[in-house]
């Protein structure tokens, strides 16, 4: 039986001499173990008879009927066979058990027979468990003997930092190292030691990755490959909205490098990240963690899984997060509620069905930063803000629930079908003054120097619904084995805004009921300005805005996206699986719809005078635009030996240009091609991975930020851009203690094609052309120390254009963090503390926005020197 994998990672548990007292505490700490998704069971050294293999010697099995990862592991146990597989892809198998004496090899395959799973050596003594048609297991005669068993003791010490299995890049279970895609993980224990509690903290350690400014409340943003994001959000492989994520739930974070249009529609080219949630365990388990650190940041993080009926069909899983924090930037702070409930019912060993939901609650202020002057930002103390001052400025509350529905069933061992549905309901309330795009007053020749702030006081909700169906088959045609994957998707997002715009008003005809004067004119209501080096906040009458909010809203607004999408791969394996050849394609035919109406444009006679218009939804006349777009991908990878995969691929993508004209009418699509040839490698048991890839994309119809308007910014588009580079991405154990994930790349990524505009050869906006890192971390293994771990890591960026003209510069910079850490047990308790300090040199760098946000106006300072203490409780 196949199952798709699981986003967790594994864990190492190593061989030892012990008594069955041992074997049974073992096996308690094994079924902890599974919610950890790469089960490693390491060799025991005394395994083998002298001059012989562990293959060649004969064991004495005496195995009961049970679950089949209970039955590997005694097989490990007796054997000391180290045994890489994926916790779902045996999730309510049920093993016929083993009595007799038999090889190792022989044992294998008789616990495997039924599953659908065949065992592969590694070509360095453990062996792998992957998907296979039946055929492969048909249960052979095997002769049985006689020997003795070994017993081995839990050590699960050892990190986890290199993840053989991602289902991003496919869709199914094939290994990384059998993937002709660019895919990285950052596991569960990365983000652990690194405390990451925004998704930020975790792709920072990923290759081509840039943070990009967001306003902090406006959803979660990133450069990959000299390409934003666009803010698209996936959760477990599945598109969302776009909220910030809470990471009280998250199990790890895969990005894929280039377009993934072809599995997941309209996305971005330069890749896309994808968070995976936690699962319902069998086993119980239970955790509580308090986080405190600089400007008063505290953290309440709680967990609790396990099975609701005695036969552990029933499982639950309950996640909580709270979060309350100042901030080093001025009038910001953070209140956040998250609750996210799961259950998972294993109808039967072939039939499971999933449902989770997340709620989260947020008072989170939109945070502009500081602007630039002449060819760097402003040189102001990094706390400065220009919005006001004042706790009900400084809310923006906004909230999110989402449902996640899905089912699967495996119609034998070699065909599953699965099937879900996700909706997505999430609501912001704007009441901010925020920096305006354009910046009159910052240009030379003023004095003083003052920067133009405007007001948004607007409700904004955001309805997403996505469905889909995936049907996986195995089979072979002669001497080619297929994985095939056929499938297809629904998603409709519609965004609506309304309240009242600060611009709108400004420009309203001077006899409405809806003009204020603007700060041109002098007024401090539509738009109010502060002194750059010294802002003196005006006294600003928050309930004035409310009130034109409720009575006199100015500013209405929609956005509709909608597609429909059918896509097909088969990947095929040649000469014993050496060669892979993965190829298919996807159609979508896609349907866009905006308008706007508001007191600045709909409101004039032809004379300027008021013409009594009123602005609602109703009033709105949507501009369509329908599209239809075939994204083919191609892969070829070559593993010559087991520790090295070469491969390369060609991609197309269609991606969504979300933004406006001035107009109101939806932007062209974008599109991309792009080239990919890499190797991969393993080292040490797949204890340690690498990943070297060149790339070239090229780009058409690039979203950019046009300016201020009535509706908030415009957009419009550049011809063309292209980004290739080089990165490199390792990541695993280089001994028992010592784990690393490090990264570099070097990215060329520029506009090639800009129309009438100046920009043609421009770098593209917050892209280093040379970026890495790397995080080293010791876990003492001598008795007196063990449980001691020791941390450290840089990450570095050059220098970085801060909008598309090239106007002005963001410095290069090198961020240090460290860490230090204690496990121990307190009887069937385990108690972590940890203390990670940040950015220990205290180094000032900024973040500018994407390409299609990138401004003068724009760039947030990063955090400078912070601690971070944590004390957590598991049992």
């Amino acid at each position: 039986m196949t199952h798709k994998p699981s986003p967790l990672p594994h864990g190492i548990i190593p061989p030892i001499n012990g008594a069955p007292a041992k074997a049974r505490a073992l096996a308690l700490t094994v079924s902890a173990l599974c919610t950890m998704p790469f089960l490693m069971l390491p060799p025991q050294a005394a395994a083998a008879a002298p001059g012989g293999s562990a293959d060649q010697t004969a064991f004495d099995f005496a195995i009961p009927k049970g679950s089949l990862s209970s039955a590997l592991l005694q097989f490990s146990e007796t054997t000391g066979k180290k045994v890489l597989f994926n916790a779902d892809l045996v999730r309510g198998q049920v093993s016929p058990g083993l009595n007799g004496r038999y090889s190792a090899e022989q044992a294998l395959h008789k616990l495997l027979v039924g599953s659908g799973l065949a065992p592969r050596e590694t070509g360095s003594g453990s062996v792998t468990l992957a998907g296979a048609p039946t055929a492969q297991l048909n249960e052979t005669a095997l002769e049985a003997v006689t020997v003795t068993g070994l017993s081995i003791e839990s050590n699960v010490d050892s990190p986890a930092y290199a993840i053989p299995y991602s289902s991003t890049a496919t869709k199914t279970d094939t290994p990384l190292m059998e993937t002709p895609i660019s895919v990285q993980v950052i596991p569960q224990q990365v983000l652990k030691d690194q405390q990451a509690v925004i998704l930020e903290d975790a792709v920072k350690n990923v290759s081509g990755v840039q943070r990009v400014w967001n306003g902090e409340a406006n959803g979660q943003d990133f450069v990959i490959r000299g390409f934003g994001t666009r803010y698209s959000k996936f959760r477990n492989g599945q598109r969302i909205a776009n909220f910030n994520t809470d990471m009280a739930n998250v199990e790890q974070v895969e990005v894929l490098k280039g377009s993934a249009a072809m599995l997941y529609g309209r996305v971005e080219p330069g890749g896309m990240v994808n968070v995976i949630t936690k699962k319902p365990q069998e086993v119980a388990h239970y955790s509580l963690q308090q986080q405190f650190g600089s400007y008063d940041f505290y953290r309440t993080v709680a967990e609790a899984t396990g099975p609701i009926t005695d036969d552990k069909s029933l499982t639950y899983r309950l996640d909580f997060g709270y979060t309350d924090r100042n901030s080093y930037r001025d009038f910001v702070s953070q209140n956040q509620i998250f609750v996210a409930p799961a259950l998972h019912w294993q109808a039967s060993d072939r039939t499971e069905f999933n449902l989770s939901l997340e709620y989260m609650d947020r008072k989170l202020p939109y945070d502009t930063g500081i602007p630039a002057i002449g060819n760097r930002v402003a040189n102001v103390p990094i706390n400065t803000n220009y919005g006001q001052p004042g706790s009900k400025f400084n809310e923006d509350p906004s909230d999110s629930t989402l449902l996640d529905f899905n089912w699967s069933h495996e119609f034998n061992d070699n065909w599953k079908i699965e099937n879900g549905f996700v909706g997505n309901w999430a609501n912001l309330h704007y009441r901010k003054i925020l920096v305006a795009v354009a910046q009159p007053l910052l240009e030379p020749g003023n004095s003083p120097l003052q920067v133009r702030r405007g007001s948004q006081f607007t409700d904004d909700t955001e309805e997403t619904y996505l469905t889909y169906f995936n049907l996986n088959g195995k089979f072979a045609t002669g001497p080619l084995k297929h994985n095939v994957l056929l499938g297809g998707d629904y998603y409709s997002d519609e965004t609506r805004s309304s309240g009242f715009f600060g611009f709108s008003a400004a420009f309203a005809p001077p006899d409405s009921p809806y003009h204020f004067p603007g700060d041109f004119a002098g007024g401090n209501f539509a738009f109010s300005r502060v002194n750059l080096y010294n802002p003196t906040y005006p006294d600003l009458d928050f309930n004035a805005y409310e009130q034109q909010r409720i009575n006199r809203p100015n500013n209405f607004f929609i956005n509709q996206r909608s597609w429909y999408g059918l896509y097909f791969q088969d990947q095929i394996s040649l000469f014993n699986d050496k060669l892979q050849i993965l190829g298919g394609g996807r159609y979508d035919w896609a349907h866009l719809a905006s308008g706007s109406t508001n007191s600045a444009t709909n409101s004039a006679d032809s004379n300027g005078n008021y013409n009594g218009y009123v602005p609602s939804f109703s009033n709105i006349n949507l501009n369509k635009q329908n599209e239809g777009f075939f994204s083919p991908r191609v892969g070829v990878l070559y593993r010559p030996w087991s520790w090295l995969s070469v491969y390369g691929n060609r991609v197309e993508g269609f991606g969504a240009n979300n933004g406006r004209s001035e107009s109101g009418r939806p932007l062209k699509p974008e599109t991309s091609e792009q080239y990919e040839a890499g190797f991969k490698t393993e080292w040490f048991d797949g204890d340690l991975t690498t990943n070297m890839a060149y790339f070239h994309i090229d780009k058409k119809n690039v979203l950019t930020l046009a300016g201020d308007g009535p509706n908030g910014p415009v957009f419009g588009t550049i011809g063309a851009a292209r980004s290739q580079g080089i990165e490199v991405d390792v990541a695993g154990k280089l001994t028992d203690g010592l784990s690393l994930i490090a990264s570099y790349a070097f990215t060329d990524a520029r506009i090639t094609d800009d129309g009438a505009g100046s920009n043609q050869g421009n770098r593209l906006p917050n892209v280093a052309e040379h970026s890495g890192s790397a995080w080293l971390k010791y876990a003492f293994q001598q008795s007196a120390l063990r449980g001691l771990s020791l941390g450290i890591g840089s990450f570095i960026a050059g220098n970085r254009e801060g909008d598309n003209a090239n106007s002005y510069r963001l410095p290069g910079y090198v961020r240090v963090d460290t860490f230090a850490g204690y496990t121990m047990n307190l009887g069937a308790t385990k108690l972590t503390t940890q203390l990670n300090v940040n950015n220990i040199f205290d180094k000032r760098y900024y973040f500018a926005g994407a390409p299609y946000y990138a401004n003068r106006a724009w760039n947030i300072p990063g955090e400078p020197l912070s601690v971070m203490g944590s004390i957590k409780l598991e049992f």
